[in-house]
């Protein structure tokens, strides 16, 4: 068999390609920065929850296996811990922690998951993203306001109280929409229906939208990412989060007796680059902007490289 047709190659091939396509159309300013934020809007808000509700409108709560969860967010809450701690407790420390280990689930793997490794696969990954953003989003704000707050205090100022830090963070994760689609779709299965083809065959094509655009978009956003000037630490990033969380993930798996399918799909969804949320952290609250986009970009960059690397080691 060629490489051409190694499966590995051919799952990747489409997803690389799309965000090349990406790339040139923002170099040549084919889709220009004012639109790249409607089409976001029309990706998360509409085409996401399509494709989300879709998926998981069919499965069953009693044939979900939870365990590759508990194993992924103990290794990537260990590193998230390990890097603040190394970093020092401030926000500049949470954020570039945080870019450390949250993966690019929704805009690269569902597509990379779903061309690799079908729907089994991809109902394993959707479980994933299910609390993904829940458990890190929520996590991050709780840390980070903690943060801010004992800035503020050592500064003199009064913070909020940890309890509204946390129940306000909390809230924001539950209404994302992705994870609440998800929460729909299965709370939809458990009744036993079956959506109507009137209902099923629009929900599809606005999911099947979802793969081609949310790709090109990500090309659209790494040609507009300057990531010279923070190369350093944007490559110590992106060590972390394309090489040393899918290692942790693979070993926490093991420890669990995880194998087969659902290993595969943990360690490929912790070895994706680092997701967009980790930007909106940084633009929210006005510390490392610049050196979270370089990261970004240079993980998905390099991602090119090393998510062949652990998808050939698992295959």
């Amino acid at each position: 068999m060629s490489f051409a047709q190694h499966p590995v190659f051919v799952s990747l091939a489409p997803v690389f390609l799309l965000i090349a396509v990406g790339v040139v159309a923002g170099r040549r300013q084919w889709i220009r920065g004012e639109a790249v934020r409607d089409l976001s809007n029309l990706v998360f808000l509409l085409l996401i929850p399509a494709l989300l509700f879709r998926t998981m409108s069919s499965v069953r709560l009693e044939t979900l296996d939870w365990r590759p969860v508990l194993a992924y967010f103990v290794a990537a809450g260990a590193l998230l811990a390990a890097s603040i701690a190394w970093r020092g407790f401030n926000s500049e420390s949470v954020v570039l922690g945080l870019a450390g280990v949250f993966s690019n689930m929704v805009m690269i793997g569902i597509t990379l998951v779903g061309l690799a490794y079908g729907q089994q696969g991809l109902v394993t990954l959707l479980t994933l993203v299910s609390v993904h953003a829940l458990t890190l989003l929520t996590a991050g704000y709780v840390v980070l306001e903690l943060a801010q707050a004992r800035q503020l205090r050592q500064q003199g100022g009064v913070a909020p109280h940890v309890l509204a830090t946390a129940w306000s963070a909390l809230k924001g994760a539950l209404i994302h929409p992705i994870p609440l689609p998800i929460v729909c779709g299965l709370a939809f299965a458990q009744t036993g229906w079956v959506l109507p083809d009137v209902v099923d065959k629009p929900l599809f094509l606005l999911g099947s939208a979802f793969g081609p655009l949310a790709l090109v978009l990500v090309g659209v956003s790494l040609a507009r990412t300057p990531m010279l000037g923070h190369l350093p630490i944007a490559l110590w990033i992106t060590l972390s989060k394309n090489l040393m969380l899918p290692a942790l993930v693979a070993a926490s798996a093991w420890a669990f007796g995880i194998t087969g399918l659902a290993f595969t799909v943990m360690v490929v969804a912790a070895a994706l680059p680092i997701g967009a949320n980790v930007f909106l952290f940084a633009q929210r609250y006005h510390v490392v902007e610049e050196a979270t986009t370089a990261a970004m970009g240079v993980s998905t960059v390099a991602g090119l490289g090393t998510l062949t690397l652990v998808m050939l080691l698992l295959a």
